[in-house]
């Protein structure tokens, strides 16, 4: 009776993994993934991102030292069309509830605090190196939920 409770388990588990053409080698890496807790996940990101170079965040707030790099960078382009931008919060408003919100869902590995910290100290960048669509994206949330928002 408890082998057929635990195949029942196993065959729920199943439906859940990747279709397709996955190789063994992968699914059994997804299977040790999703026995992880939150904090061991935060720690293989961080790892794989500086055991390869990248960044998990594909415009993720880059911090201070990279802000300034970015703002030359995108200055030094001239009069040809600017095809990357870069989502500066100026003003978080009077509603900094949905502010908070509209951040974490622009940019969903933020975190609570990280957010909070945002929108309570403006001018902040948002979003770098995203391309028109992404930023004008971005900037209607923004300023539905009352923030002034620039695109550099």
């Amino acid at each position: 009776m408890a082998d057929e409770t635990v195949k029942t388990a196993t065959d729920q588990n199943t439906e859940s993994k990747p279709k397709g053409s996955v190789s063994p080698v992968v699914t059994k890496l997804i299977e040790q993934i999703e026995k992880l807790t939150v904090i061991e996940l935060s720690q293989l990101v961080k790892a794989l991102e500086e055991k390869f170079g990248v960044s998990a965040a594909p415009t993720m707030i880059a911090g201070a030292q990279a802000a300034p790099q970015a703002g030359a960078a995108a200055g030094d382009e001239g009069t040809s069309e600017q095809t990357t931008f870069n989502v500066i919060l100026v003003d978080s408003g009077a509603n900094k509830i949905s502010v908070i919100k509209a951040l974490r869902e622009i940019v969903p590995t933020l975190g609570l605090k990280e957010a909070k910290d945002i929108a309570d100290a403006p001018p902040k960048p948002i979003l770098e190196g995203v391309n028109k669509t992404a930023a004008t994206e971005a900037k209607t949330k923004l300023e539905a939920a009352g923030a002034k928002v620039e695109l550099k």
